[in-house]
């Protein structure tokens, strides 16, 4: 009688946190962190190059797999945004943030095409050098 009254005394407390759990999506904040990038950008006879590394901030488990899931096109597609910018598009911070624009916009994009949604919910420049 005890073991069954201790039994279900520890049922009646786990119960709240397992359906609690499938209430976390709503608070769930994941982030992936893409290898750093190097590229050569710019269009002119002298070498510039960028080296950066970006966070990308996912909403929910589901995105957080969907981001590992394509990951390599998703760096494909940075990528080569990156080494079309030009000098300028890569020297000052406001141009910076509409370069990170860009980029989510992009990795939305290849989300979209593969996922069938957007999904994620930022990305962010960790690190950013230039030169």
């Amino acid at each position: 009688m005890l073991v069954r009254s201790f039994l279900m005394l520890f049922l009646s407390l786990c119960i709240p946190f397992a359906a609690a759990a499938g209430d976390d999506d709503d608070d769930f904040v994941g982030y992936v962190e893409l290898k750093p990038f190097v590229a050569n950008f710019g269009e002119s006879t002298q070498l510039h190059f960028v080296k950066c590394e970006i966070t990308i901030q996912a909403g929910s488990a589901a995105t957080q797999t969907a981001l590992e899931d394509h990951i390599y096109a998703i760096r494909n597609d940075i990528l080569f945004l990156l080494m079309a910018q030009s000098e300028e598009s890569m020297n000052s911070v406001a141009a910076q943030k509409i370069l990170a624009k860009k980029a989510i916009l992009l990795v939305k994009q290849r989300l979209l095409e593969e996922e069938g949604e957007e999904m994620v919910t930022d990305l962010f420049f960790v690190s950013f050098v230039a030169q």
